[in-house]
């Protein structure tokens, strides 16, 4: 693996030489955890009538008229970026349950800090480490499918887990400080930062994806059919989504309009061409906030694609993070800027944790269906799944009027939330029925955690639409991984000489599976 980008001083733990195994996921899980592995792979019991039934009006165009919310917000904007945990993304941040460091690294609380070390599949202890580095050329892509996420997890919810995936390296233990986002940084310390927030199920991206479109998921990776006859199957053929969603509750007569804006690949493809009429590409976002014709629920996505190669826009790890700030920067501003600001919420999470280390074991929280994750459950007396395991903790910037912080003591909620608590705000906000129990926010059963809690717990009772002077930056396209020139494999916050890692690239992304699938068709 690339060597990391900053690993002095090194306040406690030693560090072994990493053996790097590459069995298949597969083979490893029938072999460490034996029969627990055998259960974990088997075909899930299916039962049809469980399965989801689409039985809604037909979707139209979104109007220029929204309803007004029962909140004092009209206009719910949602951005989901890419794979990177709370700890680390915003261990750093203040008021907030993290790592014990300051925004410049300072160490803030030494006990709390030295307790973040980790053993590898050698007993060897790690401590996290500060990267530095912009972008993750060099490094590996890090483990955050379905089994992974278990290893790291543990079995009695330790957390201890990261190194202990063989398909993960030290990288899983980095973590970035305030100074690596220009932008990021300052929205989080001017407005409402979540700490508590989690993603909705422990695997990989399109499956919470699917959670924040739908309360629920239909099949457990990245795959491009529903319901893999097994977590890591991806041979599948592509057949769409048949999941009801909140853009069939959005847009019916006399209800609040909602729309979809992508940049590159459109993620309500894996329903093929059902959303299509509600969908459009990222500039008319931005003609839209500025003309003041935003509908009341808007979903924006970032540019995926080019995630292999570094050049994407979401903040994968791959990528260089001044690429998804200055995206950031341009949602914030051209909402800000706008006429509609003062009815506004923008929130910016993040879709799973990406195979970076986190302390907070995830929650059991109400299942979306009772069909797809039959492992990690609670179930009633009758075998009713009652609690599924959530996924681990990811950053959540809320900023509105209505999240208005002091950056010199700045604002943190630690109300339990996923991302079907932003679903849960929509459906309360204009009076629309829940899509799963998951965000009806019912209770996982006994003995668990307490529900979830709509995202509206997020909002304070006074408003200040004053926009703090927050860095407007100019759109930043990176050049990938591919490209030779800056010798230390990647750009440096804080100027430091980094050592120059291999080139590891990670093979082509989901992105060019739901590309090359054929559910795209009729999109543009």
């Amino acid at each position: 693996m690339g060597a990391p980008t900053d690993r002095s001083p090194l306040p406690h733990g030693q560090r072994g030489n990493e053996t790097r195994l590459t069995p298949s996921r597969r083979a490893f899980l029938k072999g460490a955890l034996g029969g627990a592995g055998a259960v974990l792979l088997g075909t899930a019991a299916r039962t049809p009538e469980l399965r989801p039934v689409v039985n809604v009006g037909p979707i139209s165009v979104p109007s220029t008229t929204p309803v007004p919310g029962a909140s004092g917000i009209d206009h719910v904007v949602v951005v989901m970026m890419e794979n990177r945990s709370f700890d680390h993304f915003m261990g750093w941040m203040p008021n907030a349950n993290g790592t014990g460091l300051g925004p410049d690294g300072a160490v803030v609380d030494d006990a709390r800090f030295q307790s973040f070390v980790y053993p590898d599949r050698n007993g060897t202890l790690h401590p996290i480490w500060r990267t530095t580095q912009l972008n993750g050329c060099g490094q590996q892509d890090q483990d955050h499918g379905y089994t992974g996420g278990r290893i790291q997890r543990g079995p009695d919810a330790q957390m201890d887990g990261f190194l202990l995936d063989p398909e993960n390296t030290e990288y899983a233990l980095s973590y970035s400080l305030a100074g690596a986002r220009q932008f990021s940084t300052q929205l989080a310390l001017n407005y409402t930062t979540c700490d508590n927030y989690f993603c909705s199920i422990l695997t990989a991206t399109w499956p919470n994806r699917f959670f924040q479109h739908a309360a629920q998921t239909d099949r457990l990776n990245d795959t491009t059919a529903p319901d893999s006859d097994a977590p890591d199957s991806t041979g599948l053929p592509a057949s769409p989504s048949t999941m009801p969603a909140i853009w069939d509750r959005l847009n019916q007569v006399g209800g609040p309009t909602g729309k979809y804006y992508f940049s590159d690949l459109p993620f309500l493809g894996l329903w093929g061409a059902r959303f299509i009429p509600i969908s459009a590409q990222y500039p008319q976002f931005l003609a839209d906030a500025a003309a003041g014709t935003l509908p009341n629920v808007a979903f924006v996505d970032p540019r995926f694609e080019d995630e292999g190669s570094g050049t994407s826009g979401d903040d994968h790890p791959l990528s260089d993070l001044r690429a998804g700030d200055a995206f950031l920067s341009e949602v914030f501003h051209a909402l800000a800027d706008g006429p509609l600001w003062e009815r506004t919420m923008l929130v910016v999470n993040y879709d799973e944790w990406g195979g970076f280390f986190d302390h907070v074991p995830p929650p059991f929280v109400a299942p979306g269906n009772q069909y797809i994750d039959t492992v990690d459950v609670q179930r009633a007396a009758d075998g009713t799944i009652t609690g599924v395991l959530s996924g681990f903790r990811v950053p959540c910037i809320i900023a509105s009027p209505r999240t208005k912080g002091d950056p010199s003591n700045p604002r943190v909620v630690p109300t339990m939330f996923d991302h079907t608590s932003i679903l849960a705000f929509i459906e309360s906000n204009w009076g629309l029925a829940p899509l799963t129990p998951r965000d009806a926010s019912i209770p996982a059963g006994p003995g668990s955690t307490t529900a979830l809690s709509n995202l509206g717990a997020a909002l304070r009772p006074a408003s200040d639409s004053r926009v703090p002077d927050l860095p407007l930056l100019a759109p930043f396209v990176s050049s990938g991984c591919d490209v030779p020139g800056d010798p230390t494999g990647g750009p440096a916050v804080g100027g430091q000489s980094l050592p120059a890692p291999p080139v590891m690239r990670p093979p082509d992304s989901q992105w060019s599976a739901l590309r090359n699938s054929g559910l795209l068709q009729g999109w543009r």
